[in-house]
């Protein structure tokens, strides 16, 4: 639900006195649902190398009104920029300057998406420079979009096509509702791997997915949603939570399995209960997670330790489970949920951040041991969202979190919900230890 300041604002007499005050204006996003089209409006393809041409190809074939040149004043769904041959930071001025003006005639909601290579093993400073302009000229551009428009970048390392599976895979959840309030990010795709769905509305048809912390909150949205999207699931939460749990498992047709996840046998519990009910297991959400807060002056063992413990220290245990099992070797997908208080840290929540941060670090060191057997692990660090949780923050601060991004409004669990279910599909085959920011571009932190 949109909070209420963003909902009196964004219509009739409340919009016209915000606009008089200069006070903040957050619109109402494009979010996804089953059966609407990807982008509404033309997208504008610019870019002179063959990377472009096949793109605005493959973009026709999916039957998407496609631009190769500006028509002034024609309202845009989408700009996709290809800069996938720069050599030099001079490269960037006529591709850069050639789509300036359109932006004016980006839609509301409307996507903004540069391709281009990665900065590191780009050979000579010159074309690192350049490659990396990219970057700081995309967080710019998701600064200066406004009515809920973003933009986001895709880096495709040397010898991965802008046409491989999960390039496009990326594009196509950029360009959907499903990245309303993903801002200002880029996702590197490192191989040519992946699959795209034979129905982009059933991404997950046929896959057993586990969702720990399942019973309400992000968790109960990243179940829905992975339901929504075709999964068969089981559902992880402790005892306490058991009767939210069985509703929620109830309500997207799984299984329920109350459990401590911090137990040392968590994982092969997990497994078992998901091999003995659906004779298989695909993919493995870590969602659970606690606070316990307090200024690291006033910290204790008890509160470190449990949130350390059930944080990160649990996911551990369980993927050693995990990577150590034959149920869990066919393509398999594990995403964690991290936190921008991992990347910029936060006042009182040093046990907290810590434990986010060793998500990160557990993902990206874990990642060449999934890719060996064909799967991925992934991170998504949400920033503020709307939950219980952060209903109970005091009122001014949580405007400030609220308002303190690019889109200046808190996101919904579903939009968390959405870029997972995004890195459990088979169309991101070939991310693998990517963290992907969840944050409406916050404007706090890298």
């Amino acid at each position: 639900m949109t909070d209420k300041y963003t909902q009196l604002v964004s219509q009739g007499l409340g919009r016209n006195i915000a606009r008089k005050l200069g006070l903040p204006q957050p619109a109402l996003l494009r979010r996804y649902t089953p059966g609407e089209a990807l982008i509404s409006g033309p997208i504008l393809i610019q870019g002179s190398t063959a990377a472009a041409d096949q793109l605005a190809a493959t973009l026709l074939s999916w039957d998407l009104d496609v631009r190769r040149h500006a028509v002034p004043r024609e309202k845009l769904g989408a700009i996709i920029l290809v800069l996938d041959e720069l050599a030099s930071p001079e490269d960037l001025e006529k591709p850069v300057l050639s789509v300036a003006s359109s932006l004016r005639d980006l839609a509301p909601s409307g996507r903004f998406i540069t391709l281009s290579r990665p900065a590191d093993g780009s050979g000579t400073p010159s074309v690192a420079a350049a490659r990396q302009g990219v970057d700081g000229f995309l967080r710019s551009v998701a600064k200066e979009l406004r009515a809920g428009a973003t933009a986001n970048g895709i880096l495709l390392p040397e010898g991965v096509a802008a046409t491989s599976p999960s390039a496009l895979a990326a594009l196509r959840f950029f360009l959907s509702g499903r990245s309303a309030f993903v801002d200002g990010q880029f996702l590197t795709v490192s191989t040519a791997d992946g699959q795209l769905p034979s129905d982009f509305d059933k991404p997950l048809a046929g896959k057993v997915a586990v969702v720990t912390g399942a019973a309400r909150g992000i968790g109960a949205a990243i179940a829905r949603t992975l339901h929504r999207d075709g999964a068969t699931l089981v559902l992880v939460d402790i005892p306490a939570a058991g009767d939210h749990l069985a509703a929620v498992a109830n309500e997207v047709h799984g299984t329920a399995l109350q459990l401590d996840i911090a137990r040392e046998d968590a994982g092969q519990r997990i497994i078992d209960h998901a091999i003995q009910r659906h004779g298989r297991l695909d993919v493995v959400v870590h969602n659970a997670g606690i606070t316990r807060d307090k200024l690291l002056a006033n910290m204790d063992h008890s509160r470190w330790n449990s949130v350390l413990n059930v944080n990160i220290s649990a996911q551990l245990r369980i993927n050693d489970a995990l990577l150590a099992s034959e149920h869990f070797r066919d393509s398999p997908r594990i995403v964690s949920v991290a936190s921008t208080s991992g990347i910029a840290g936060n006042r009182g929540q040093t046990n907290y951040a810590a434990s986010k941060a060793g998500v990160m670090g557990m993902v990206s060191a874990t990642a060449s041991l999934l890719s060996a057997r064909g799967g991925t692990i992934n991170a998504v660090a949400p920033g503020f969202i709307e939950t219980e949780m952060t209903a109970r923050i005091p009122f001014a601060v949580r405007e400030v979190g609220r308002r303190l991004n690019s889109l200046q409004q808190g996101g919904q669990p579903t939009d968390v919900a959405e870029a997972i279910a995004f890195l459990a599909s088979d169309g991101a085959g070939g991310i693998n230890g990517a963290v992907l920011r969840v944050c409406g571009q916050n404007l706090v932190g890298a």
